[in-house]
């Protein structure tokens, strides 16, 4: 493919496209034309190099203008743009954009930031429920304060590194790219230290144990991260800090069993209270006694409410929910007495004081009858 052809046909816009426009057009047919994504294929190669000759005319307004004007002419005989072939050094920003930063991005990088750390802290639900002010303690990689995380002795500095010209990275020619490395000189670090300082022992920073203080607000879950900024590992050569992440985990608890915001527990009754009603008192997480009414007859797996007695809502307001399953128990250990009396009651019954039985032995007895006949 000639590079004559036309600017505008080979990166597929209308003479008339925005520079967004030319951009976005550049870089998805670059991306398909790349040589390393069709190795071996002249064809791509050919047109990957009109395609970045095009976009690098295109995108420098001066160059677009002259070429509007004057079409190919304007770049021969050492006119605009000195020649047919793409301005490389201009095409830095696109290449790091499509490829990373591998073929030759001109930028010097800023300092890195810390890493983020993790702490996993376990609380109880009660802790959950109220909130909690505590203090962990955490070891981590510091700014080392003899050096200022220089890493270099008190009273000397860092010299910029002469093969890197201070950007941590150099550059090599590989063929038709031009690409980035760390310096092994002075492994991306930009600069030599001379004398290291001794507390740190030239890396800038040193492992403390801090303690932080932490509050931890009402309503937390299982999972629940609460982020401390600036609290993680410094970053080398004096860069900022990362975050310290502290992930919740609430212990089980003996009674209540928590859904979101709803507390739930099951409650064991005995028979004779199911069967004649009354009340039961749950100690609430709140501090409060909760007084549960239950209904006469009332049925083992019935779930009463009771409102606003649940967990609070994590940065917001209210409660949720408090549920009591009913278990209705069956005594296993009764005296002589008990017996007797129940044998009394079984003697009056007629089947419609338990309604479900009946109902229940009275479709079985509709089954059979229509089996045996």
């Amino acid at each position: 493919m000639s590079v004559t052809t036309d600017f505008y046909e080979l990166l597929e816009v209308d003479r008339t496209a925005d520079e967004k426009t030319i951009k976005s057009s550049y870089r998805r047919i670059a991306m398909q034309c790349h040589p390393d994504k069709n190795p071996g294929c002249a064809e791509s190669e050919a047109k990957f190099k009109a395609v970045s000759a095009a976009y690098s005319c295109l995108s420098d307004p001066q160059k677009r203008a002259a070429y509007d004007r004057y079409g190919h002419a304007a770049f021969e005989n050492g006119g605009v743009g000195g020649g047919q072939g793409a301005d490389f050094g201009d095409l830095g920003d696109i290449f790091e954009t499509i490829f990373g930063g591998a073929f030759g991005g001109g930028r010097q990088q800023g300092p890195r930031r810390g890493a983020d750390l993790r702490y996993d802290m376990e609380i109880a639900l009660e802790e959950a429920f109220h909130g909690k002010a505590t203090e962990i303690e955490v070891e981590t990689a510091q700014t080392c304060e003899p050096c200022h995380g220089s890493g270099a002795e008190p009273g000397t500095s860092a010299r910029r590194c002469n093969l890197c010209a201070g950007r941590g990275k150099v550059r090599a020619q590989q063929g038709f790219f031009m690409v980035e490395r760390t310096c092994p000189n002075c492994h991306g670090r930009g600069e030599i230290i001379e004398k290291a300082c001794k507390a740190c022992r030239g890396e800038g920073r040193v492992d403390i144990a801090r303690k932080l203080a932490i509050e931890i607000p009402p309503g937390v879950d299982n999972g629940t991260r609460i982020r401390l900024s600036g609290k993680g590992e410094a970053g080398p050569g004096g860069a900022p800090p990362g975050d310290l992440y502290i992930f919740l985990h609430i212990k089980r608890h003996p009674v209540f069993e928590r859904e979101g915001t709803t507390l739930i527990t099951r409650c064991p009754v005995s028979f004779t209270t199911a069967a004649l009603g009354g009340q039961i008192e749950i100690p609430g997480l709140d501090g409060v006694r909760h007084t549960i009414d239950l209904s006469a007859g009332i049925q083992s797996g019935k779930q009463l409410r009771k409102r606003g007695a649940g967990m609070p809502v994590l940065q917001g307001r209210g409660h949720g929910d408090m549920v009591v399953e009913i278990s209705v128990e069956t005594p296993t250990k009764l005296s002589a007495r008990q017996k007797e009396i129940l044998r009394e009651f079984q003697a009056t019954e007629t089947g419609d004081e338990t309604p479900q039985s009946k109902g229940f032995f009275d479709r079985l007895k509709t089954v059979w009858s229509g089996a045996a006949e």
